[in-house]
């Protein structure tokens, strides 16, 4: 008797989101690029991650201006639906 499994593709809302998958890696690479070109900010100690246009910052900085720009910057990108800013103070 020889059993087989066989394995569908029907159509879902996350197949739907390869296209949102796409958009968000564009954002955070706008933020990264922004974030490096910005001297005021250490954008290597500061974590960029974004799912369906939601942005998380992570990381450390020294002064609370310096999260709230991070932040700033974040929100200043087209198709940013909302920042969570988790960064924290050294």
């Amino acid at each position: 008797m020889t059993l087989i499994t066989v394995t569908g593709c029907a159509s879902t809302k996350t197949q739907e989101a390869t296209g949102e998958y796409f958009d968000d890696s564009v954002i955070t690479g706008k933020i990264n690029t922004l974030m490096v070109g910005d001297p005021d900010l250490k954008a290597r100690e500061i974590n960029v991650d974004t799912f369906k246009g939601v942005v998380q910052l992570s990381g450390f900085v020294n002064t609370r201006a310096e999260s709230e720009k991070a932040a700033a910057l974040a929100r200043s990108i087209t198709g940013v639906k909302s920042v969570k800013n988790n960064i924290r103070l050294k």
